[in-house]
């Protein structure tokens, strides 16, 4: 059911169809209009579009579909995006047409004439009446669902009727509709030939294993293409109250610490020291430490650390369903390992050699040392012996940082399992080492702690180079915490992470990963932040 058009077309000023909403779809001049300009200008204007670098050729209508309740109607478009570069991308715009001259004015795609019907083309969740279809519709899904949009709901989500439903807010890549204030359904805009690693991780979490901390599961629209995929449109979980999300959090607990040097005329030179990575109890941090940082920090990094674990046990538990089973280290997944990072390295090398001149001071210092030792980097990406780890890759979160997690009095809930961004589909779903997570969220603690330098440096007394010290000094405090409880609760669930150098060798391989990434995006978007991800390099090649 392809149907091109190039956008160049200009659209025809008025648009008169003498079809039914029903047919509208069918009729190939409209398509041809509506594929026209008009769609590529619009589409350009969402929040949710992640194609703006690029250059778009033409949009095809790659399938489209019903949504509809006792005659009640809207569709739902699969969009295929091609671009002048040569790849092209999905994306999901369900539509409706109204005949209200005041409503949603900045939603509209396209003006319309039908059956002599003045209005518009806009997109549906602007809508009340979809919304609440939508809704009706996962409510009274069947068990078994055979039709191409499929509803499904989860045997939690009874005795629920529609009361109201409103926009979550500014999100980036999805949209999110809040219903009766007690749950959430995400659209997926763009989509994948499979199922949602959000979907299939979340579903898998709270209906199977009982997961507790992170929000309910409780329905999804899938879509069966022609190719017989299932595509996840949408995924609606309950609404977890709470108190925002823990990147927030973290910076304001950061602030109070770094304003505390002051406060309590704390000496950072006379500030103990721990090795890093080194296991520890909150016992094992020194009283001065704790006088400086608060107890209440080191009791939330240990309650974060044991719900992590708590999820990794879950995902790690798994001995039916092949697609959450845990697996050992091969030979495939090393080629598929070293391959992927030494891509993603001589990129971000290229990048570090174009940006140079607008580095100073520490960044410029690191960079140079970065480039001084890329044999020794690129040697710790590719000289990976598989047959020596003895430790279990299972299915993971991929993107997991604090912005990720959401604060509830004294604990924490985990969400959006959708994955890295970069990565495609089917590499969001390779069973990875558990400890890939944990270097995600020890990236986020060293931003955490630099951004809080960053953005308050006028705040604090303090030289910004005993700053970094001091914020290197707590760095290995919570990360070592962290790692002290972590392993702990793992090992007594049975969740094998490997041996201790393993997982020290482990860590550091995906810590390293994740600041080489990192490493491209600040270069490109923000060069006074390289200093971030260079410094966790420089911490791994040094240790």
């Amino acid at each position: 059911m392809s149907k091109k058009n190039d956008i160049k077309t200009p659209a025809p000023k008025s648009l008169n169809f003498d079809d039914n909403w029903e047919d509208l779809l069918d009729n190939k001049a409209f398509v041809k209009v509506f594929l026209s300009d008009v769609l590529g200008d619009y589409i350009l204007k969402q929040r949710w579009y992640g194609g703006k670098a690029s250059v778009i050729k033409y949009i095809e209508l790659a399938e489209y579909f019903r949504i509809q309740q006792f005659g009640e109607v809207y569709y739902g478009l699969i969009l295929e995006i091609d671009f002048v570069e040569a790849f092209y991308q999905h994306y999901f715009l369900p539509i409706a047409f109204v005949t209200d001259e005041d409503f949603a004015p900045k939603d509209r795609i396209l003006p319309i004439s039908i059956k002599g019907n003045q209005g518009y083309i806009i997109d549906a969740t602007n809508l009340e009446s979809f919304r609440k279809l939508v809704f009706e519709r996962i409510l009274t899904a069947l068990p078994k669902d055979t039709t191409k949009v499929q509803y499904q709901k989860s045997r939690f989500f009874t005795n629920v009727s529609y009361e109201s439903s409103r926009f979550m807010g500014l999100e980036q890549s999805n949209t999110s509709i809040i219903y009766n204030d007690k749950y959430v359904l995400k659209f997926f805009r763009r989509l994948y030939a499979d199922k949602n690693p959000d979907f299939e991780m979340s579903q898998f979490l709270s209906e199977k294993k009982g997961f507790k901390n992170t929000p309910a599961y409780l329905g999804c629209i899938n879509v069966v293409d022609s190719d017989n995929d299932n595509i996840t449109i949408g995924l609606l979980q309950e609404l977890v109250p709470n108190d925002g999300d823990a990147w927030d959090y973290m910076l304001k607990e950061l602030h109070k610490v770094f304003s505390n040097l002051e406060y309590k005329n704390i000496k950072i030179d006379s500030l103990p020291n721990t090795a890093l990575f080194q296991r520890l109890n909150i016992r094992d941090i020194p009283p001065q430490i704790i006088d400086w940082a608060g107890l209440n920090l080191f009791s939330k990094i240990k309650t974060l650390a044991k719900r992590t674990a708590e999820m990794h046990i879950a995902l790690g538990s798994e001995f039916e369903e092949t697609a959450f089973t845990p697996t050992h280290f091969n030979d495939d997944y090393t080629v598929w390992l070293k391959n992927r990072m030494l891509y993603q390295f001589q990129n971000r090398l290229n990048t570090i050699e174009n940006n140079l001149h607008k580095l100073d001071g520490l960044a410029l210092e690191l960079a140079h040392e970065f480039l001084n030792k890329k044999n020794i980097i690129r040697k710790r990406f590719v000289t990976f012996d598989w047959t020596k780890l003895k430790g279990e890759r299972i299915r993971v979160h991929g993107d997991y940082h604090l912005g990720q997690v959401l604060v509830k009095d004294d604990d924490f809930y985990i969400l959006d399992f959708e994955g890295e961004p970069e990565s495609t589909i089917r590499d969001r779903k390779v069973k990875q080492p558990p400890l890939k997570d944990v270097a995600g969220l020890f990236r986020s603690f060293h931003y955490a702690i630099y951004a809080t330098i960053f953005n308050n440096i006028n705040h604090y007394k303090a030289p910004q180079e005993d700053l970094f010290k001091a914020g290197e000094i707590l760095y290995r405090y919570i990360t070592g915490l962290f790692l002290g409880t972590y392993v702990t609760e793992t090992q007594n669930a049975n969740l094998n992470l490997g041996y201790n150098q393993e997982r020290l060798f482990i860590l550091k391989y995906c810590l390293l990963e994740k600041a080489v990434y990192e490493l491209g995006y600040e270069l490109n978007s923000r060069p006074q932040w390289a200093v971030i991800p260079l410094k966790g390099i420089s911490n791994i090649i040094n240790h």
